[in-house]
């Protein structure tokens, strides 16, 4: 379960930990709010303080802005392993890239970790956190 900026308990959501100041990053939280129209899933920043407390909470230690991180049901999810499952549960044909699954964590890892190492280079960085639309206000924490 994940928690608001109060400790209110957000029931059947996933939050999605996202490196704020990435362009392809916001890009994918764009995405994600466009095949999620059941608001699944919720947003922070990966350098909010409610991101770092919550991964410390869940007792993660080393808290890196290089991955997507997606908290559901009081677990963790990293780099391709919570892009799967984010896309599990995004609406048309993105769930059938789960099948993805079968190839081993350290191979797709190591593809993730290029984009993720390129990621600045390659599609630019912000100078402050993505800000939220009116509209996408509420899926932000």
């Amino acid at each position: 379960m994940v928690a608001d900026s109060d400790n209110k308990i957000i029931k059947d959501s996933s939050l999605v930990l996202f490196d704020g100041v990435c362009h392809f990053c916001n890009n994918s939280v764009n995405f994600i709010i466009d095949h999620d129209p059941k608001n699944k899933f919720v947003f922070a920043p990966l350098q909010s303080e409610m991101a770092t407390n919550i991964l410390k909470q869940l007792g993660e230690k080393n808290i890196l802005i290089d991955s997507i991180i997606l908290v559901q049901n009081n677990r963790i999810y990293k780099r391709s392993r919570a892009s799967l499952e984010i896309a599990k549960r995004l609406n048309g044909l993105w769930p059938l890239c789960y099948v993805f699954i079968v190839v081993p964590g350290f191979i797709r890892d190591f593809v993730y970790n290029i984009i993720a190492n390129n990621r600045y280079k390659w599609f630019g960085k912000m100078e402050a956190c993505r800000f939220p639309t009116a509209e996408e206000r509420e899926r932000f924490l």
